[in-house]
């Protein structure tokens, strides 16, 4: 059988981990943390890199730095895994969902300013597949209402906007290294991205529980007390060890994907004109995170996966929009027309893909997809 993904492994993370064993230190706040979010600070050139025990709770953390309040109102995309809303919901907000590009799967910026209302606190944008959306828009919209801008660049590691790292425009980014991700620390993680230093010192405290221990630690006080809400929010050590075993390798193994992406792109061009091809974005390049295809509809997509599975290929469709879900319904509204959103995620089926595939397991997802359409 053919795996839809395998964990990246680089060789690096059983040495970390060891060390991290026997240092007997495997709380939060500690050596290989510590290590983690320097480096990441360094390649983003962000104001501070917070890990955090899975994107979900960086977003999460997101949401209390912002203030979010019951009857606040979030604009975001539909297609997109369910933490992007929940971070939000839990804080009270009510989601508004706006519809998607079909050529990106990324929320359409040009509707965004339709959905602002006087409730409006804050855009977040998904960049689906690691595929920047189009955060001039976003920013500027974003800057002639007042709102916060939001980066879900859960899939989005090495992944830029006209030069610019994704998860470093908008006021707030969040990576995650769950296990399907490009970059893993050790099956989940994520990490806090902050763009603008006041909130520095806040995410601190919100990730010690709402305590200011980060203080105490650094002997800034001789104690410390609760000062704020908060959760916790940090990661074990074990964690970023395993973590620190990948950072290294961050940018080969991207590019490793991106080698498998390009020949997969190439390997379908001859495929019916019905069948879509994610298209290439020059001016932002991704990282390989993900291929898809787009059959003609749900029912083909559906034989298409079937068809794998007989073959031993595993492939899968992705998100069912939030807003036809039960809790989506209750805690969200789809702003204006669903034009794309569910048409296309009806259609959209991914491909196995993971750092270390080799050729011939590629070749035989090719030669299968093939088969299906008779090309």
């Amino acid at each position: 059988m053919i795996p839809f993904n395998r964990a990246p492994y680089t060789g690096d993370e059983d040495q970390f981990i060891h060390q991290a064993l026997a240092s007997r230190k495997l709380s939060g706040n500690g050596y290989f943390s510590e290590k983690c979010e320097h480096w990441f600070e360094q390649q983003l050139g962000c104001q501070a890199a917070l890990v955090t025990p899975s994107c979900t709770q960086a977003l999460e953390m997101a949401a209390i730095l912002i203030d979010i309040q019951p009857g606040d109102e979030v604009i975001m995309p539909s297609f997109t895994f369910v933490s992007t809303a929940n971070a939000f919901v839990l804080r009270g907000a009510r989601i508004r969902f706006v519809d998607i590009r079909p050529d990106t799967m990324n929320i359409d910026e040009d509707l965004i300013e339709l959905a602002i209302n006087d409730k409006t606190k804050a855009i977040v944008v998904v960049h689906y597949a690691g595929r920047a959306c189009n955060m001039d828009k976003v920013m500027d919209v974003a800057t002639r209402n007042d709102l916060y801008v939001i980066e879900d660049a859960a899939q989005a590691i090495c992944s830029f906007y006209k030069g610019r790292p994704l998860g470093t425009i908008g006021h707030i980014g969040a990576f995650s290294f769950h296990e399907t991700k490009n970059i893993t620390s050790a099956g989940e993680g994520g990490l806090l991205i902050i763009n603008r230093s006041e909130f520095c010192e806040r995410a601190e405290i919100i990730r010690e529980k709402g305590t200011n221990r980060k203080l105490f630690i650094d002997g800034l006080v001789d104690k410390y007390s609760w000062v704020d809400v908060g959760s916790s929010f940090l990661t074990s050590e074990l964690q970023s060890a395993y973590l620190w075993g990948q950072l290294p390798h961050a940018e080969k193994i991207c590019k490793t994907r991106l080698i498998r992406w390009q020949q997969y792109y190439d390997a379908f061009s001859n495929l019916p004109d019905s069948v879509e091809r994610p298209l290439p974005l020059a001016s932002s390049p991704h990282n390989g995170h993900i291929f898809y295809l787009k059959a003609v509809d749900e029912q083909q997509r559906q034989e298409l996966i079937q068809f794998l599975g007989k073959k031993k290929i595993k492939a899968t469709f992705h998100y069912v929009p939030l807003h036809s879900s039960e809790a989506g319904r209750r805690f969200g509204t789809f702003n204006a027309e669903d034009i794309y959103t569910t048409s296309h995620s009806k259609k959209l089926i991914r491909l196995p893909l993971w750092y270390g595939m080799e050729e011939t397991h590629l070749e035989r997802v090719v030669d299968a997809v093939k088969e299906f359409y008779a090309v």
